[in-house]
């Protein structure tokens, strides 16, 4: 009998409160675990095909994340007590739906619209004069005012996570075939064009219960660059003036207020342009991916964000008496072909103590976004020497 036999087995012995989850992948299969070892019910709901928290969850429902209906007519049998998702804004929707029609927690239908539509999003909070790049929705290039536009410009789908269909675009003729490429990651025809922000880009999280906004952490990304930007790496705690993470958080908060996020993660990126000023990217009302909110809160902070996230759907009250942030560096790092998977043989041989987890693909194929990278390492140290050592080999030292 393994463990998770095992939990299944005491479980049907004594009530116990059922957790439904939108999702199966990797990073669901993390808050899967998590509910699991506090001893939930798990009742997940996804495509079968990647689905790897399947075989640790009590019951799994071969249905699409997003198909609202057919998964709410189980649900409404099951009776849960919560239901969540992390790392997924598609998933967002359905989470949402279902926790109204069922009267369990969740954010309100319309947050849900304003923080997984990113039109609505940049409109509501330029509205209240927050931060944003310029934007135009666009249909496709004819229905583009050149005269108000100065390149470089992103190109962006309006609905979708994880650097999908997102494009720098230097000149005009390059704009159709940008158009086209989101389009294709996108349940919507029309796509956003923004102004380019330069500058260094950092990843906020937090927990909110009850309209408060816990603030956990500041991470800083590393990417490839234009055209695409995907994410190659990340570091917690960013490295950051005391006096700049505090006008990061005040602007996030504000901006959660705005999309009326009242429950559950969230992850905001920002970026800080080289004269200093504050630029809201994007907000989601959901844990960060990348195993930033699943792994480096946890072992930069201290803080149990899965567990929260589970105890917000509940309705339980956090825990915060133990918050009380540990001095330690987290990163994961992303690799994307056989030259990153030797810098990390040789990280793995000389400093293996650090390294916490990984996974590499025996395989290596072409990286063009966030969900087609060969693998990752996540690490913690307390050694600031090592940690620059780190980055420079990793090659994400500025």
């Amino acid at each position: 009998m393994n463990y998770y036999e095992f939990f299944r087995l005491i479980k049907g012995a004594i009530y116990i409160k059922k957790l439904v989850v939108i999702g199966a992948n990797e990073f669901q299969k993390k808050l899967v675990v998590r509910a699991n070892e506090l001893g939930y019910e798990t009742h997940v709901f996804a495509w079968e095909e990647g689905a790897v928290a399947k075989e640790i969850a009590d019951f799994f429902y071969p249905i699409s994340i997003t198909d609202k209906e057919s998964i709410f007519k189980f649900v409404s049998q099951i009776n849960p007590d919560g239901i969540c998702s992390v790392a997924s804004d598609m998933a967002m929707p359905t989470v949402n739906y279902i926790a109204k029609k069922l009267g369990l927690i969740g954010n309100s239908l319309e947050s849900t619209e304003l923080t997984t539509n990113k039109f609505k999003m940049r409109k509501a909070l330029s509205e209240e004069n927050l931060p944003c790049p310029n934007f135009y929705l666009v249909k496709d290039s004819n229905s583009i005012d050149f005269e108000g536009i100065k390149f470089p410009v992103i190109i962006k789908p309006i609905d979708r996570s994880g650097s999908r269909g997102i494009r720098r675009v230097e000149y005009i003729d390059e704009i159709d075939n940008a158009i086209e490429n989101a389009k294709t990651v996108s349940s919507e025809d029309r796509v956003l064009v923004e102004e380019y922000i330069d500058g260094k880009e950092y990843s906020v999280e937090h927990i909110t219960q009850n309209g408060r906004h816990i603030f956990l952490q500041i991470t800083e990304k590393f990417t490839t660059g234009a055209p695409n930007f995907i994410e190659k790496g990340h570091l917690s705690p960013a490295r950051l003036s005391n006096e700049k993470k505090q006008e990061i958080i005040n602007i996030v908060e504000k901006s959660l207020s705005v999309l009326k996020v009242e429950n559950g993660a969230s992850h905001s990126e920002v970026k800080i342009t080289p004269d200093g000023k504050i630029k809201i990217i994007e907000i989601a009302a959901r844990m960060g991916g990348d195993f930033i909110g699943s792994d480096m809160v946890y072992l930069s902070t201290g803080f149990d964000f899965l567990e929260s996230v589970i105890r917000v759907a509940v309705g339980e009250p956090i825990k915060l008496d133990d918050f009380n942030p540990i001095e330690k560096n987290s990163m994961v790092s992303f690799i994307f072909n056989d030259f990153d998977k030797g810098k990390f043989e040789f990280l793995k041989k000389m400093y293996p103590t650090i390294i916490k987890e990984y996974y590499i693909k025996k395989e290596m194929n072409n990286v063009y976004d966030s969900s087609s990278r060969n693998g990752y390492f996540i690490l913690e140290t307390t050694n600031k020497e090592l940690l620059s050592e780190v980055l420079k080999v990793t090659n994400m030292e500025d």
